[in-house]
């Protein structure tokens, strides 16, 4: 994709990206910004796997992309990250939240501290960063885009998914909530949802048997690659999607 006059559709633009380190969406989602001509900070909590993305991107995109540790439970971690961003770029143009925690477990064996913990990093996480991106792009005179990770599950039930469910759902309404708080600023918020992508973490909390059954229920019998939700999420950060707001995109290709 190209903007007008053949330049990147995030030419110039500051994008923070949380959750960036490693092969998934997120590291997916600097990539494809990077490409789109944009300046990006990766967040991650992960301080090594962070720095190894950030050498990994350096070569390709000399001063532009650089790496601020990011743990989102943490708020004095957020505003760093939002700060860091600012210090080394001058502004804030583009909020990417990523982060999210999942598992796979019935909620007859969670306990109170899983349960917690998904929804601090997946929901509450979402709302620190998205509070201080905004407060940023507001003090800047207004403009700007947040996208942020939802999950199919938001809408769907699955088995052993109900944390992760219930923090995705939350994410969907905090999207559309939001982006009426701020419209006035002309800041849009929006989400994509995907239904199955392929990143490293899956086979953490997943058996292959389990993957491949869901594999299965895609219209083209495999899971998105992460550079396919990348593709999305750099349209709704660009001025391309100027008329959407509060919405949440699904990239799936399972129907029911």
């Amino acid at each position: 994709m190209t903007g007008p006059a053949g330049r990147g559709l995030l030419d110039g633009k500051v994008v923070v990206v949380t959750a960036a380190a490693g092969a998934g969406i997120g590291s997916a989602v600097a990539r494809r910004c990077l490409d789109e001509g944009a300046r990006v900070v990766l967040g991650d909590s992960h301080e090594r796997r962070l720095g190894e993305t950030r050498d990994l991107l350096s070569p390709a995109y000399p001063d532009r992309v650089s790496a601020v540790p990011c743990d989102v439970t943490d708020e004095a971690a957020v505003r760093r990250l939002i700060d860091g961003a600012v210090t080394r770029y001058g502004r804030l143009d583009v909020l990417v939240n990523n982060a999210g925690l999942g598992g796979n477990r019935p909620v007859t064996e969670l306990d109170d501290e899983e349960w917690h913990l998904v929804l601090d990093v997946t929901l509450t996480g979402t709302f620190r960063c998205t509070r201080a991106a905004l407060r940023q792009m507001i003090a800047q005179g207004g403009g700007g885009a947040i996208v942020n990770n939802a999950s199919v599950l938001g809408w769907r039930a699955q088995a052993g998914q109900a944390h992760y469910a219930a923090a995705k759902a939350g994410v969907m309404a905090f999207t559309r909530c939001t982006a009426l708080d701020v419209a006035a600023h002309g800041i849009r918020v929006n989400a994509v949802a995907p239904s199955l992508a392929a990143h490293p973490f899956l086979a953490k909390v997943m058996s292959p048997e389990e993957l491949d059954v869901l594999a299965r229920r895609e219209a083209f019998g495999r899971a998105a690659e992460p550079w396919e939700v990348a593709t999305v999420v750099a349209f709704l950060a660009s001025d391309y999607a100027s008329y959407l707001t509060g919405e949440v995109i699904s990239v799936s290709s399972q129907h029911p």
